[in-house]
């Protein structure tokens, strides 16, 4: 077990270092370029279908997809998870207020990589032998790479996605849920990860209808439940509002001059956890959310494209960065703690006690609506590897996960969730980047219609 942790802590060591920010983040900034700037460019036009499209009660979903507001809330239920209240908290605890900025840039270009990430899976989606629709990354690596090594790739990317968010992520997701209810309500992690355990089956063996049901209405309540209550406590110090912005951007690039340099704070700390921190939450590049919005049924793949990148504009732009102000609104930024405790205590200065209650009932529907949408890009890699047949099986394994994740802490299943989450985006990238003119065709033929 000491070798396995250590080979773990080492390849996390090489991919979240720099290697996957670099590649993540240039992914992002070529795109932004070949695409002309298209998260600036196509942002009204992507807000206008989003509020024409939002519905609490749309379209029934069936084999053909589902509604392209059902395909955004399902890829949005995978973003906003629990990196957009531990994550947040965790960046500005090691990298500083400055963190925050970095994380705003790194999800601006993310918006392009999500928009091509979308627009492939459209373009590559195919049809099992269910006549169900299917696609994803794995179906798009094929057609950038022919031959053994487009299948070798895919399968590769298959496997990592499946054990990185359907096993070990859920895992992990559940045992999030256990902590806070065991913090917030002294009810025992077990229990409550049985009952997560048994709701989240009921969904799964519903498939995509009713995971899409489930999704259109659980995610747009939860986020609004969530960015009500920061704006309570941003509302009761408002009058620090300015100087947040002002030590946000002053520690992104002189942390010394802001106080930052007697905490070990430097612009590197600053960028890498804001980077690391932001790309973890919006999963821009990561190869998870093209499997929702391939089912989109949308007349052009840059229809869906402009959602995916609204995507990321909720959950980085509206969601994280309202957790962040929070945290650095009410000043307990530096008081030592982290992750979700630090959100507790910055809640706590405003709601007292029931911030703790408040944070725990947020990260339920977070981390549930989370485990949903990994399900989902789990048993698509699982019917593009295997088949259909070997569904069941899956089903049942992330249910048992679910179940000892919720009251088994062990930091090697968190660190190997990042590990295969790392190596998960490297074929994706490589794909994305070898697809890339065809992004640019199907995007100049919308542009076209005009």
């Amino acid at each position: 077990m000491e070798f396995i942790a250590s080979f773990v802590d080492a390849v996390n060591n090489v991919l979240w270092g720099w290697l996957l920010l670099f590649l993540l983040c240039g992914t992002g900034i070529y795109y932004t370029f070949r695409l002309r700037f298209i998260q600036l460019r196509k942002l009204p036009y992507a807000f206008k279908r989003l509020f024409a499209n939002i519905s609490l009660h749309g379209e029934s979903a069936d084999k053909t997809g589902m509604s392209s507001f059902q395909a955004l809330t399902t890829a949005i239920a995978a973003q906003v998870g629990t990196g957009n209240i531990a994550g947040a908290a965790t960046a500005i605890a090691a990298g500083g207020p400055g963190a925050i900025f970095w994380m705003w840039l790194s999800a601006f270009f993310g918006m392009a990589t999500n928009y091509s990430e979308a627009v492939l899976a459209l373009n590559y989606k195919e049809s099992n032998e269910k006549g169900e629709t299917v696609g994803g990354p794995a179906y798009y690596i094929r057609a950038a790479f022919k031959g053994s090594f487009g299948k070798a790739l895919a399968a590769f990317f298959s496997i990592a996605i499946i054990i990185a968010l359907g096993f070990f992520g859920n895992m992990v997701q559940s045992n999030s849920i256990g902590d806070a209810f065991s913090n917030a309500f002294k009810i025992d992690p077990v229990y409550v990860g049985v009952v997560v355990a048994f709701v989240s089956a009921a969904i799964f063996i519903g498939g995509t209808k009713r995971i899409a049901f489930v999704m259109e209405k659980l995610v747009p309540c939860m986020a609004v439940l969530y960015v009500v209550g920061c704006l309570v406590v941003i509302l009761a110090n408002i009058t620090e509002l300015p100087s947040a912005f002002k030590t946000i951007f002053v520690m992104a690039f002189s942390p010394e001059s802001a106080g930052g340099g007697a905490l070990g704070i430097t612009i590197q700390k600053a960028m890498r956890f804001g980077v690391a921190r932001g790309l973890f939450s919006n999963e821009a590049g990561m190869g998870s959310t093209p499997h929702a919005h391939a089912l989109a049924k949308v007349k052009h793949p840059d229809d869906q494209g402009v959602m995916a990148m609204m995507g990321v504009f909720i959950d980085t732009f509206i969601v994280l960065t309202c957790t962040a102000l929070v945290i650095v609104i009410t000043g307990v930024w530096d008081d030592g703690a982290t992750g979700t405790a630090l959100a507790q205590q910055a809640f706590g200065t405003v709601f007292g006690p029931f911030g703790n209650i408040y944070i725990a009932i947020c990260l339920l529907f977070f981390a549930f609506s989370t485990i949903i949408g990994w399900y989902f890009f789990g048993e698509t890699n699982v019917k593009s590897m295997l088949g259909t047949a070997y569904v069941k099986w899956y089903t049942l394994i992330v249910v048992g996960f679910i179940v000892l994740g919720s009251g088994l802490k062990v930091d090697l299943v968190w660190n190997m969730s990042d590990m295969f989450n790392g190596l998960m985006v490297l074929p994706n990238l490589l794909a994305l980047l070898a697809l890339s003119g065809v992004v640019v065709k199907i995007a100049k033929s919308k542009d076209s219609e005009k």
